[in-house]
C-alpha cells in the first residue's frame, strides 16, 4: 500500500514558486537556496495537519472540493510567509548557503549506517546535559555526516533534552550482500566533565546505492549516557 501525505506536494510547489518569484523580482530580499527552500517546507509541513491519500480517485475527491481548496492554500501561503521570516532569522551557521541545489547521489555499493540516537544525563541529579559537544569517530577520525543538516560534534541544546543523533556517510563496499561490523566511538571532552568513551557496534549490510531512509525506519538507539563532574 502506498500512502502519500498530499500536502507535501502542495507545499512544495507553493514554496518553489514564492522562492522562484523572489529570484526574479528580489522584492523581499531572503535567500533562495536549495536549503531554505527545505527549511520553510519542513515548517511549514509541521504546523498543519497531513492529509492523506492512497489512490487517485482520493486525490480526486481531495480535488472536488474548490472552497476548501482555496482556505487551504491561503493558509500555506501564510505559514510560508512565516516559514520565510523564521529561516532567515535562524540560518544555520555551519551550511553554506548557496544554490547548488540537490546533488545527485553517488553510486554504490555502501554499508549504509542508521541513523544514531541517544541522550546524555548528568550523573549527580540525572537530568539532561545540554550545553555540550559530542563526537562521532570511526577508526580514530571524525565521522563525516550525510549532508551538513547533521553535525558533528553535535552540540546538544537546552530544550533537546539531552539527546543527539548522527547519520554517518556511507561506507564504499567491493560488493553488494556483504556484511560488516564496524566500530564507533562517542566521545565528549568537556571541562565540567570527566571525559567520556563510549563504543557501539554497528552490523551494516552492503547495498547498490546510497540509501535514503525515511524518519524511525533506521535507528540505532544507544544507551543512556551519565557525565561525571570534575572535582
Amino acid at each position: 500500500m502506498n500512502i502519500h501525505n498530499q500536502l507535501e506536494d502542495e507545499v512544495l510547489r507553493k514554496v518553489n514558486e514564492i522562492f522562484d518569484d523572489e529570484e526574479a523580482k528580489q522584492s523581499m530580499q531572503f535567500c533562495t537556496c536549495h536549503q531554505c527552500r527545505l527549511d520553510v517546507a519542513c515548517y511549514v509541513l509541521n504546523r498543519i495537519s497531513p492529509i492523506y491519500t492512497v489512490s487517485g480517485r482520493g486525490l480526486a475527491h481531495l480535488e472536488s472540493d474548490y472552497q476548501d481548496k482555496l482556505q487551504r492554500e491561503a493558509d500555506i501561503v501564510s505559514l510560508i510567509k512565516d516559514g520565510i521570516e523564521h529561516v532567515s532569522g535562524a540560518k544555520r551557521p555551519h551550511f553554506p548557503h548557496n544554490d547548488e541545489g540537490e546533488k545527485e547521489l553517488p553510486e554504490g555499493p555502501f554499508f549504509n549506517f542508521p541513523q544514531i540516537v541517544g541522550r546524555i544525563f548528568n550523573s549527580i541529579n540525572f537530568e539532561p546535559v545540554f550545553g555540550i559537544s559530542v563526537s562521532l569517530f570511526l577508526n580514530g577520525n571524525i565521522v563525516k555526516m550525510v549532508n551538513p543538516n547533521w553535525q558533528n560534534p553535535y552540540q546538544i541544546v537546552a530544550n533537546a533534552t539531552g539527546v543527539y543523533s548522527f547519520w554517518p556517510y556511507p561506507e564504499p563496499a567491493d560488493a553488494k550482500g556483504l556484511e560488516k561490523e564496524f566500530e564507533l566511538e562517542l566521545a565528549v571532552d568537556d571541562p565540567a566533565y570527566t571525559p567520556l568513551r563510549h563504543y557501539i557496534k554497528v552490523t551494516a549490510e552492503s547495498a547498490g546505492g546510497f540509501l535514503q531512509y525515511s524518519k524511525g525506519t533506521r535507528i540505532y538507539n544507544v544507551e543512556d549516557l551519565y557525565l561525571i563532574h570534575e572535582k
